[in-house]
């Protein structure tokens, strides 16, 4: 019973299960369970039971909704890292309450990017086999998976778990059942002056070697795509700093839905304030209009001195097939940009604006995503190919929801056993 009483008093929700939790624990793990039969039906029966099929020949796609959201994932966990990297560099205090959340939120988002890539391989096993028989080290392939997957995934791990450990030290001096997590994840810190000044310096440096390697693994990304001379709508020098600012686009605006949601989840103020969302509805405006530019530049080139191939997909996109989507992206990138201009000229942040302008962001940069990946695989062809399409099946959509879900669910999980908000030294002495 005692055990309880302390497990009730842990600072920042820690270990205390509400009811809502649990309802949204249990719903996020029917969607998982939902996407993991979606994908032993893919795995046994093969890519046949999704939308794609090869290109010219089959007239369709072999990168789609899969490949999309690899992309977009990946994007998330630059603009998280980034965030995170800035505070710590800075030293910025008063953005502290957003840092945690920003590197849970990098970590999860290339887990699931990594996921994602599996369920496009279709038979994952062979992929990485042949990984390692026919890899390239001078193709961008190879540094999707090496730098992006591996390597920046293990330093934004090792960057969490230092960050973390302070907090989990403080944590393991309080009785409870998440006892021995807390000393696991402490791993012996002492929380000592000369113990937190070599965490700081860790840190510090920690943050130094990150912000070049994500910056290096998102334009890798992108020039998986870019230095593709042979495929029309895709080679062009914009797509590596397009690919890095819509990352940091959507990150951003994702962060701001995630505040939001701690700051109604947590009992307390945790530091959330207006000053937190209003430099991140700022930081998402700059971006906005940066992105907003090379697209408007991208087009105009394409449309106008773009050989006749381009000029097709870019056709196909403006007013053909993938219209809707390019229109729907359009409006869901330039109306938040309006909202946070109007918002910034006021000088005054509304919460619920900005979480509406971060969910819009999502949604066109996910539909941005589509539009790099399958309208040049299925028009503009440079051999005499029908023109193809592509069309997501069930089992896609249903794979693609399960790992948000498990985003979902992995952050969720993570805010009951350590902070997603760092505490302070007093909520623990006083709890």
């Amino acid at each position: 019973m005692a055990t309880a009483t302390h497990e009730a008093t842990l600072p920042r929700g820690v270990g205390r299960l509400t009811r809502g939790w649990v309802i949204f624990i249990l719903a996020m793990v029917a969607v998982c369970v939902l996407g993991w039969v979606a994908y032993i039906r893919e795995f046994s029966e093969g890519m046949t039971v999704t939308g794609m099929r090869n290109v010219g020949t089959m007239g369709g796609a072999t990168w789609g909704l899969y490949i999309t959201f690899v992309v977009y994932f990946v994007g998330v966990s630059f603009a998280g890292i980034t965030i995170a990297a800035v505070i710590r560099l800075f030293n910025l205090e008063r953005l502290r309450p957003i840092a945690r959340m920003a590197e849970v939120m990098t970590v999860v988002s290339l887990i699931l990017g990594a996921i994602a890539i599996v369920a496009d391989l279709g038979q994952p096993f062979r992929g990485i086999v042949n990984l390692f028989r026919y890899a390239r080290p001078q193709s961008p392939f190879f540094g999707t998976f090496t730098m992006v997957i591996a390597g920046y995934l293990f330093a934004s791990l090792v960057y969490l778990w230092i960050s973390s450990r302070r907090d989990a030290a403080l944590l393991a001096k309080q009785p409870s059942r998440l006892h021995w997590i807390h000393r696991l994840v402490a791993a012996g810190y002492t929380d000592t002056p000369a113990e937190r000044e070599r965490q700081s310096r860790a840190t510090f440096w920690m943050a130094v070697s990150i912000l070049p390697m994500l910056v290096v693994a998102t334009s890798t990304l992108g020039f998986v795509f870019g230095l593709q001379g042979g495929r029309p709508g895709w080679y062009s020098a914009l797509q590596a700093p397009a690919f890095v600012v819509l990352a940091g686009l959507s990150g951003t605006g994702l962060l701001i839905v995630l505040a939001a949601i701690v700051r109604k989840s947590l009992p307390r103020d945790v530091g959330l304030n207006q000053y937190v969302f209003g430099w991140l509805g700022r930081v998402m405006m700059l971006l906005l209009f940066v992105y907003v530019y090379f697209m408007v530049t991208e087009v105009l080139t394409a449309t106008y001195a773009g050989v006749d191939r381009d000029q097709q997909v870019t056709r196909e996109m403006l007013w053909g097939e993938y219209s809707w989507i390019f229109w729907s992206a359009v409006i869901l990138l330039v109306l938040p940009l309006a909202s946070l201009v109007f918002q910034a000229l006021r000088r005054r942040w509304n919460v619920s604006w900005l979480v509406a302008a971060g969910i819009a962001v999502n949604l066109g940069a996910i539909g941005k995503r589509y539009l790099i990946a399958v309208p040049s695989q299925t028009h503009g062809q440079l051999l005499p190919y029908p023109e193809g399409s592509y069309s997501p099946s069930w089992v896609e959509f249903a794979v693609v929801a399960s790992l948000v879900a498990f985003g979902a669910l992995v952050i969720g999980v993570f805010m009951k056993v350590l902070p997603i908000v760092e505490i302070e030294d007093e909520e623990v002495s006083h709890a």
